[in-house]
């Protein structure tokens, strides 16, 4: 017998409120992978904060972490994060160029979404070679039960995502016979479909395919003295999907299924020091990549023989045309494009032509200075930068100026490799919050409207 109260009203407006408290619920993303759900640092929750607190933005937890530049990645409730700890007694060079073999491990945390609790942790020892040493590079991915990381000398790792223990690993210097780059292993990995795509050096094998669920090697790809830090992406152009893989040498286009060239288009002159960093971006039938030295390239994709639509004319870390962007990855946003260049000049260029409408030190360092860094993300109608002395900055990019809406320091700069302190770790947007990391810390600061 059904309550009397309960009346046929009443239940139609108690499963409406259970919907919405269900879509309410299922509505919060995950930031699983390097730039988000989707790789193009878009964040597409809702619901987030319009400007920050007078006190600043509510800080649900801070944990311990070691040294690292890999930003975190959040799924399921968990946060995932690489780091490093030097041996007892052990230094890092005091001049961050210098290369030897200093003793470590490097380490895989799992910490629970709510709190910051240490999960698991898998730990394995990893002596460095690389310049700039204090950690891993690359954001652990996540997909379907495993979480994958890349650290600094080449330790892919295949690892369960409950319980931390080792599904599968590879060895990039072993298996491929490969140098650790002078910045170390930095490509984030790209999962597409059974595939684990990753950008690894040697032989042929400047991209490496393998199955994300056994380890097997797929197919491998390309040659090059250097293979570079770019991340693979895939877009499609011309009507079919394609592997992007930019090393100093060359911008080429893969089959992802198979490796097959579809098209390469030389760099004359290679990227220098082998610094293509950014994540290669696209626009309609617009490929856009941007390097420290070289500056810009603008390709139009409409056929296997993609035309230059524009590049910079200076090979130059001072005098700049375009952008010279060092690690940040620009938005292209309505004809337009927005990034740092090399000395942390904010600007904004004509996507067709490259040239330059406005520029501003605001959001980076507040003046010229040597690599000066913000990382960009959408949200909706404007943007969320992270800038290299640990503030988060809301802001609205258009062609008329660069508007500053509001700031908040979530993080003191600690890392002092480039000459003065810096935090260079891509954030995560995830539960409507930021998840940012130092060489200390990692802090989840509440970005919700309702604090």
């Amino acid at each position: 017998m059904k309550p009397p109260f309960l009346s046929s009203i009443a239940r139609l407006v108690l499963r409406a409120c259970l919907l919405v408290c269900a879509i309410s619920s299922a509505h919060a993303d995950d930031w699983p992978q390097w730039l988000g759900p989707q790789r193009d640092g878009v964040w597409r929750e809702t619901g987030i904060i319009g400007e920050f607190p007078a006190a600043g933005p509510k800080v649900r937890w801070r944990a311990p972490v070691g040294g690292g530049f890999a930003g975190p990645a959040v799924a399921k409730g968990r946060v995932y994060v690489a780091d490093r700890r030097l041996a007892q007694g052990a230094h890092n060079p005091s001049d961050p160029f210098a290369r030897g073999e200093i003793p470590g491990t490097e380490r895989v945390l799992c910490l629970d979404e709510a709190d910051g609790r240490i999960l698991w942790k898998y730990e394995y020892d990893c002596a460095y070679s690389v310049s700039y040493g204090s950690g891993p590079r690359v954001t652990p991915t996540f997909h379907d039960g495993k979480v994958y990381t890349l650290g600094a000398e080449g330790n892919l790792l295949c690892l369960d995502a409950e319980k931390g223990s080792v599904v599968w690993s590879r060895d990039f210097k072993k298996d491929f016979g490969t140098k650790t780059p002078l910045w170390g292993f930095a490509g984030h990995p790209l999962i597409d479909g059974k595939k684990l795509i990753c950008l690894v050096g040697g032989e042929g094998s400047v991209a490496v395919v393998f199955d994300k669920d056994t380890g097997q090697e797929l197919w491998r790809a390309l040659n090059a003295k250097e293979p570079g830090y770019a991340p693979p992406m895939i877009y499609e152009f011309a009507g079919k999907r394609q592997l992007i893989i930019w090393h100093p040498e060359a911008v080429n286009s893969l089959d992802p299924d198979t490796g097959k060239i579809y098209w390469t288009y030389p760099l004359t002159p290679p990227v220098r020091s082998g610094m293509t960093i950014p994540s290669p971006r696209k626009a309609g039938n617009l490929l856009f990549l941007t390097s420290f030295y070289n500056g810009s390239l603008m390709l139009r994709v409409d056929s296997d023989k993609p035309p230059l639509v524009w590049q910079s004319k200076k090979v130059s870390e001072m005098d700049t045309d375009g952008l010279h962007s060092v690690m940040s990855t620009p938005v292209l946003e309505n004809g337009y494009i927005y990034g740092p260049c090399s000395y942390g000049q904010f600007r904004c260029l004509k996507a067709d032509t490259g040239e330059r409408i406005w520029e501003t030190f605001e959001p980076t360092t507040g003046k010229s200075v040597r690599w000066g860094n913000a990382f960009i993300v959408k949200n909706g109608d404007r943007y969320f930068l992270f800038n290299e002395k640990g503030d988060l900055i809301i802001a609205k990019l258009t062609p008329e100026k660069y508007e500053e809406i509001s700031r908040a320091h979530l993080l003191d700069p600690t890392n002092p490799d480039p000459g003065r302190p810096v935090v260079w770790s891509h954030p995560a947007f995830a539960n409507r919050c930021v998840y940012a990391r130092n060489d200390k810390e990692i802090v989840c600061v509440s970005l919700a409207a309702s604090q």
